[in-house]
């Protein structure tokens, strides 16, 4: 019972954060906030998420005692940490590869990347 509102307290969170994602994709002017949106927002939505998946295989677990809620929650664990690690590091290296192609953010004060490389 207590584990089910769980559940549905962290899908919720996780869907508030992923519509953000979207909102911000929407709604910002250039593609540096665009993807600081999509990828903060929405990592963490998909964080939220899949601790959902875990905690609701965890209570089926306890409450089945069957080993393939175990293995379903191991699986999503690996996926959510993956996840936290790619999203960092892909969302960095579209935004370098953009500066370096030319696409410069518009009403920049400090532009440390183009100090730092010619």
């Amino acid at each position: 019972m207590i584990a089910d509102w769980i559940v549905i307290v962290l899908l919720a969170i996780g869907t508030i954060f992923n519509a953000l994602g979207v909102l911000g994709l929407l709604r910002f002017p250039d593609l540096y906030t665009r993807m600081h949106a999509a990828t903060k927002a929405t990592t963490f939505g998909s964080i939220f998420t899949g601790v959902s998946v875990i905690v609701y295989g965890i209570w089926m677990y306890v409450t089945v005692a069957e080993v393939q809620y175990i293995t379903l929650s191991i699986h999503v664990l690996i996926a959510v940490i993956a996840l936290a690690f790619t999203n960092a590091v892909s969302s960095h290296a579209i935004a370098r590869a953009a500066h370096r192609s030319g696409i410069l953010p518009s009403p920049a004060v400090v532009d440390r990347l183009s100090e730092v490389e010619p």
